[in-house]
Parts: C-alpha cells; structure tokens; sequence
C-alpha cells in the first residue's frame, strides 16, 4: 500500500476505538456493576459516571485538541492521542474500584478528544479532489463497520473473559495505530499558526462546552431537579455568549471569526445541530419505546437498526466519491429530506404487541400487533439510505470550506457541535415528551394524579410500567407513551427536513475556491 492507504488505515484505527469504546463498554455495564466495588458511588450512578464523564471530557476538549492539533501537528497529536488512550484504556481495565475506573473514563475522553479532529484533518491535508471525497466516504464505512462489530464483539467478549477486556482490547489496536502513524504518516500544521497559542480561548471554549454538556447530561439524569444541572448550563451559556467578543478581541484567538465567513462552514455546522439532534432524539426514545411500550426484547431492539449500520457501512464510500465528483449539496439535501420521510412513517406505528395483549388480557384482534416488516423495516430501509448519503458529503463539505491549516480546528468544531447540540435538544424535547405523556395519561384516567412521585415512579414515559397496576392504567400508559414517542419522531423529522432546506439553500457546489479565499489561504 502506499502512504495515502496507511494513513486512512492509521486514522480509521484512532478515531474509529473511540467509536467502538463507547459500544463495548456500554455492554460491559452490568458486569462492572456486579462486580466491581463501589465506596463513594452508587452502582447506577457509577455507572453513569462511566458512560457520561468519558462523553463529558471528550465534548469539552474536542475544540482544543483541534486548534492545537492545528498549531503544533497533527501527527503529533494523533500519536499523543493514541499513546494516551492505550495507557488509560490499560488504566480503565485494570481499575480495582469504581471511582478508579471512573478517573480512568475521565482520562480516556481527554485523549480520545486528540483522536477525532486529527483523524479526519490528517485525511483533509493527504488527499485532494475526488480522493479526499473517496476517503472521507471510506473513512465513514469503517467507522461504521467497527461501530457495529462493538455490541455483538464486546458482549461475547465480556461473557467469555470478562468487563475488563472491554477497555483492554483497545491496547493492541493503539500498538497497531501507533506503529503506522510513526512509519507513514507525514506531518501536517498550519503554516499560518501564530506563534502564541490562545490559551484564554480554550479555557473560555472548554468551560463553554462542558458547562453545556454537563448542564444538559445531569438535567436530564435529575429530572431537572439538580440545582448543578441549571448552574452548569448558566454558566455554559454565559461562557458561550462572551466567546463572541473574545474571539473578536483578541489578536489571534482559537477559534478566528473568519472561519465563518465561509458559507459552507457555516451552514454546514448550523445543518449538522439540527440533524444530529434529530439522530439524538431519535436513538434514545426509539429503543426505549421498542422495549418499554411494544414489547420488544433488548435483543430484538438492537437487531431492529442494525441495517441502518450496514448501510453506512456498504454505501458510504460511494457517496463519498459522488460528492468528492459532483459537489455536496444535493447529497447533503436528499440524505436528511429520506431520513426526515422514514422517521414520518414511524408515526404509524400501533401501540400494541403481544406482550401487551397478555398484560391487558385482551384479544389480540382488538389490538394490531406491531410488525417489524410491515412497520419498522420500512423506516429502518429509508432512514439508513439517508443517512448513508449524507454522512461523507457533509464531511466533503466541511472541510473543504477551510483552509487545509485549519482543518483540525473545523473538524473539531463540527464534532462539538454534533455533541452539544444534540444533548440540548434532547433535553427540551424530553421535557415536551414528559408533558406530552403525563398529559395524555391524566386525560385518560382523570383520577389519576399525575404529579405524584409515585405514579411517576411506577409509570414513567415510554418505559414499562410497573407490575401489579390496574388495566385500565396500563392502556391508558400504552396510548400516552405511543402518543409521547410520535410526537418525538415528529420533532425529529422536522429537524432533518430543516437540515436538508438548509443545506439545499445554503450549500454552495464549489467548496475548495471558497476554502482558498478564507484567512488569507
């Protein structure tokens, strides 16, 4: 292979572990909770701990990482990265209590923030043209393949040797990654870096996103009864408002403000907070709704999307080298405009099951059963097609709206917002989906007091209800939660078909004349 092929081996291995990390470890939960000693923290609030402060610290340096990557290599940095999150991925797996693994989760997100800009940065600065396109396409298939090789991989492997392979399994693959980026990779920075680095800049950005991304994760995990959660948020807020005037003060800030004005750039990321938050709010209440309130097994639930994985995975490099060919936009519009038509066809779906019919004791002709073929495998089809057109072009179009130099810091941006926008989102939506079902349930059974801790504890939306409750409440929760889980497809439809609008409206079909033109390139 030549230079060209490593690197994109190099990279799909660096960005593409912290991808399937967060996949296996999510299987490996219950066996840590089991057995693993907790002093300090609950067995669910660890657990919690673990998945969430990994996101935490990778959402709230992901900017950073970018900028320096920028300034000082980005070889370099995805070396640093890769090295880092080998010895923490060890730290993780070895970890004799909870708390310890949970410092080794925090440690993980910080090195895996070095990954993910780098990688598609170092893809952006060793191909051009159509190849760059092609690349990005491949880059998005493999990713997606390892993707969905972590549920079924990581579960054999924690039922066969254990939680601890879960982290330790990562060893081997940042040897592999390390070897060939020091063997083939070139190095790459901006030439036009300033000689100081903004280091008020990223603290202002880490305590703008992490506040964001803290506020948004315990709010939701509290039920908006945590004074931290709104405290985070407000001074997330704040941080973010003064970036504006910062960036603009400051001789040579982290972020330049002239980064957008590149159209592209800008669209790009406005289109990417409304799609991936519809891909947010979609993902969460998809899977609750399956198994909570259709009856679905954990199993059957995670079998029901997987198509959507092998079509990112069989189809993206194609529409990578299309959009490399022909330019992004009518990908970048078709890709959300499918995925917002299959998310429509969810609000068809019947609030029935068999599983339901034996909780009811009704007969199953009063009540359609839900058919994955005939309700979900349509969905599933167009949405994974939609997304598996839109993935690479989006990518193409962000980072040929930038300068090569700053390839790193766009990348990184863009992953922020891909992971702050969506946990925002989430958190509104979920509070107009509670009220959605409460109301719906409240209307239902009038006697019912909806506002009581109790019954929101025994009947929580979308979720089962507790055992033992009346029938007429167990289908007047049924009917709330069908109503509360349509409602929430239909947010998230119309945030692809905006998506889609705007990257029609927006985009423009050539991407690299404009990148040439931003600061001076």
């Amino acid at each position: 292979m030549d230079r060209r092929s490593w690197t994109l081996v190099a990279v799909v291995l660096g960005s593409g572990i912290v991808f399937l990390d967060s996949t296996i470890v999510n299987v490996a939960l219950p066996a840590i909770g089991k057995q693993l000693p907790a002093s300090l923290v609950g067995v669910l609030e660890g657990q919690s701990y673990i998945v969430n402060g990994y996101l935490l610290t990778l959402a709230a340096l992901l900017i950073l990482a970018g900028a320096l990557a920028d300034a000082y290599g980005r070889r370099r940095l995805f070396v640093i990265g890769l090295a880092g999150f080998g010895a923490t991925s060890l730290l993780c797996g070895l970890a004799p209590s909870m708390e310890l693994l949970i410092v080794g989760r925090l440690a993980q997100g910080v090195f895996g923030a070095l990954l993910v800009p780098t990688s598609l940065a170092l893809i952006n600065a060793t191909f051009d043209g159509p190849d760059r396109g092609r690349a990005f396409g491949t880059w998005a298939a493999a990713t997606s393949a390892l993707t969905i090789l972590g549920p079924p991989v990581g579960g054999f492997l924690v039922d066969t040797l254990g939680w601890r392979v879960a982290f330790l399994v990562n060893v081997p693959l940042v040897a592999v990654g390390i070897a060939i980026a020091r063997a083939q990779l070139e190095e790459s920075r901006n030439p036009e870096a300033p000689s100081r680095f903004d280091w008020v800049g990223a603290v202002a950005v880490a305590v703008a996103v992490g506040g964001l991304a803290f506020g948004a994760i315990r709010g939701q995990q509290q039920n908006w009864t945590d004074p931290a959660a709104w405290t985070a948020l407000a001074l997330g807020a704040v941080a973010t408002v003064g970036l504006v005037p910062l960036m603009l003060w400051r001789s040579d800030p982290l972020v330049p403000p002239a980064l957008f004005r590149s159209r592209n750039f800008t669209v790009t990321n406005l289109s990417t907070l409304l799609i991936y938050g519809a891909l947010y709010v979609y993902s969460y209440y998809q899977a609750i709704f399956l198994q909570g309130t259709i009856g679905y097994t954990a199993t059957a639930s995670g079998l029901s999307g997987l198509p959507i994985s092998l079509a990112l995975a069989l189809l993206s490099t194609t529409f990578g080298r299309l959009a490399g060919r022909y330019g992004p936009r009518r990908f970048m519009a078709i890709g959300p405009a499918l995925m917002a038509a299959g998310l429509l066809w969810l609000l068809r779906l019947p609030a029935s099951s068999s599983a339901w019919h034996a909780r009811l004791d009704a007969p199953a002709s009063l009540v359609p059963p839900v058919s994955y073929i005939v309700d979900v495998l349509p969905f599933v089809l167009i949405f994974g097609i939609g997304i598996s057109i839109l993935v690479a072009p989006l990518t193409t179009a962000l980072m040929t709206s930038v300068p090569t130099g700053n390839s790193g810091l766009a990348s990184a941006i863009n992953n922020a917002i891909s992971r702050i926008g969506p946990l925002l989102a989430g958190a509104v939506i979920f509070i107009g989906v509670s009220a959605s079902f409460y109301g719906g349930l409240q209307q239902r059974v009038p006697a019912l007091d909806t506002t009581s801790a109790q019954v929101r504890e025994e009947i929580p939306p979308l979720n089962a209800p507790k055992p033992g409750l009346p029938p007429e409440q167990l289908a007047a929760a049924r009917y709330a939660s069908t109503d509360a889980y349509h409602l929430a497809m239909l947010i998230a439809a119309l945030l692809c078909a905006g998506g889609a609008a705007i990257n029609l409206a927006g985009i423009r079909l050539t991407v690299d004349a404009e990148a040439s033109s931003i600061i001076g390139a």
